[in-house]
C-alpha cells in the first residue's frame, strides 16, 4: 500500500492545489493523511478547507493552529502562549465558514492505523501523557525541539508505533530508530521557495519506504493577496513564513 502525507498547509491554497493535483496523477496512491495546522498564517481559509473536506480519499486531525482558531469562534478560553497570534487567529476566525467550523471542530488529534502488519501513528506533534484531552488553552502539545534521532525519540518515547508521521515544526524531519521511523515531510505552505513539500510512503513485503517530493507552484498571486486582503502581521509572516519572496 503507498500512501501521502502532508502537513502544515496553513491557509496556502495554491501549493495545496499543486500538491493533491501532483498526488491525484498517481494512482498508486490509496490515501493522504493530512498532519493539522490546515489554516492560519495563510488567509486561503475556506478553499483550503473545501479542497480537503470534498475529498473520500483523505484524513486529517487539528493542530495547534486550527484548535486555537476554534477556541475563538466558540467563544472558549484562548491559549495564553499564542497571544502573539490572537489579532491575526482573529481575523481567520471571521472569515471562517461554519460549516467547516463545526468539521473542524470534530477532527481528532490523533490517528492509529495498521497498514500491513505495520502499526502507524499520525498526529499534528506528541502530546505528553495526560494531555491528550487537555483544551487549546491548556498547551497540549509538546514544545518543539531540535531534530535529531536522540531529541525525536525522547519526544515520541511514550509511543509505540512502528511509524510516527507528524508536522508542526516545518523543516523536514527523516528519522529511524531501533524500532520506530520518524516523518515529518515539511510545512506544505510555508516554505522560503516556491515549492511545496509532501511525503510518500510505501508499505509493503515487510518494509516501510519513504519518500520526501516537492512540487512548483505560482505564488506570486498569494503573496499579493496579503497585502489585498490586509492580512494582520504578513509583514512578519511574509518575512519569517516565506523569506520575502515577493
Amino acid at each position: 500500500m503507498k500512501i501521502a502525507i502532508i502537513t502544515d498547509v496553513h491557509g496556502n491554497a495554491p501549493a495545496l492545489k499543486a500538491v493533491l493535483e501532483e498526488l491525484d496523477r498517481r494512482e498508486e496512491i490509496e490515501h493522504i493523511y493530512c498532519l493539522g495546522d490546515m489554516i492560519g498564517i495563510g488567509p486561503d481559509t475556506n478553499e483550503v478547507l473545501n479542497l480537503l473536506f470534498s475529498r473520500n480519499d483523505l484524513s486529517m486531525m487539528t493542530g495547534n493552529h486550527d484548535e486555537a482558531i476554534i477556541a475563538l469562534s466558540k467563544g472558549q478560553i484562548y491559549p495564553k502562549s499564542h497571544a502573539h497570534c490572537r489579532e491575526h487567529h482573529q481575523w481567520i476566525a471571521d472569515r471562517l465558514d461554519e460549516t467547516f467550523l463545526v468539521k473542524l471542530a470534530e477532527l481528532p488529534r490523533t490517528i492509529k492505523t495498521t497498514i500491513n502488519n505495520f502499526s502507524i501513528r499520525f498526529i499534528h506533534y506528541s502530546i505528553p501523557k495526560g494531555k491528550e484531552e487537555d483544551p487549546i488553552s491548556n498547551d497540549p502539545f509538546a514544545p518543539i525541539v531540535d531534530p535529531n534521532l536522540q531529541n525525536i525519540e525522547k519526544l515520541f518515547s511514550h509511543y509505540c508505533e512502528d511509524l510516527i508521521a507528524f508536522g508542526h515544526h516545518h523543516p523536514i524531519h527523516n528519522f529511524k530508530g531501533e524500532k520506530t521511523y520518524y516523518v515529518n515531510p515539511g510545512s506544505l505552505g510555508c516554505n522560503h521557495r516556491p515549492t511545496a513539500p509532501f511525503s510518500t510512503v510505501h508499505i509493503e513485503n515487510g518494509k516501510i519506504d519513504v519518500s520526501f517530493e516537492e512540487v512548483s507552484y505560482d505564488n506570486s498571486d498569494f503573496f499579493k493577496s496579503y497585502h489585498q486582503l490586509q492580512v494582520p502581521d504578513r509583514e512578519f509572516i511574509l518575512k519569517v513564513f516565506h523569506g520575502n519572496q515577493l
